[in-house]
């Protein structure tokens, strides 16, 4: 059968470099339902309330300040070590439709715990709908996705295995989730070391999270107890914070 052959774009070649990338991560994955009654009343309440990507990324941020495996790096140059970041640094999936192609950027959150939520919030908002040459997040991985192949590959395997740069290129924990779509829970892949995602909140109050490691940095022990701490951060806290800016 004939076809048409089409050009990949920059944000194709991104993604294709990502999964290359990510193939190489071992990952496992727990996945557990969270009950988030007093957030969604606090959110219920609240004039303006934050999305939940902003709440997932500060929630999982402050867990990951009394847990510092969260914030643990596996690098293998100039040879295989951890790497602790003295902050966590989040990478949020964003949706976008560039020239008629849906594509997923990652945006950059330095500190999320150190910062409000609404700060948080209009970062992500800013992420979807500035032109992508007014975020420095953006604009870094299209000028890289513009090297020819084995240049991108040499600039990955640097910016991956070196954990300082590995830090500002990649981050220490990802969100991600297609809940804006509709249910369904989402097995995506990363550079790791943690890639959290989410689901639909449903009318029991509660939400399906499914969060993924690099199971070279921590076991599934730790992971269970992150998860009941992110759930109590998000009813706790999180809310607080919700309620507070409502009143």
């Amino acid at each position: 059968m004939r076809g048409t052959t089409q050009k990949i774009s920059l944000l194709r070649i991104f993604i294709i470099d990502l999964m290359h990338a990510s193939m190489r991560v071992p990952f496992i994955s727990l996945s557990r339902p969270l009950d988030i009654g007093p957030l969604a009343a606090a959110r219920a309440k609240a004039p303006s309330a934050p999305g939940w990507a902003a709440m997932f990324v500060k929630a999982f941020a402050m867990v990951a300040k009394d847990e510092p495996v969260l914030r643990t790096l596996y690098v293998k140059l100039p040879w295989p070590h951890f790497f602790e970041l003295p902050r966590s640094i989040a990478m949020v999936a964003v949706a976008r439709v560039e020239d008629g192609e849906e594509c997923i950027l990652p945006e950059k959150v330095p500190a999320p715990e150190e910062q409000p939520l609404a700060e948080i919030d209009a970062a992500i908002q800013r992420a979807k709908n500035l032109p992508v040459d007014q975020i420095p997040a953006f604009r870094k991985i299209l000028m890289a996705s513009r090297l020819p192949l084995p240049l991108r590959r040499l600039s990955w395997t640097i910016g991956l295995n070196f954990g300082r740069m590995r830090a500002n290129n990649f981050g220490s924990f990802g969100v991600t989730s297609v809940s804006a779509y509709g249910p369904g829970e989402l097995q995506a892949l990363s550079t790791g070391p943690f890639l959290l995602s989410y689901g639909v909140a449903g009318p029991d109050n509660r939400i399906d999270v499914v969060l993924r490691w690099d199971h070279r940095v921590t076991d599934a022990a730790v992971i269970a107890r992150v998860l009941s701490r992110l759930e109590q951060v998000l009813n706790t806290d999180i809310s607080a914070e919700i309620q507070a800016s409502s009143a």
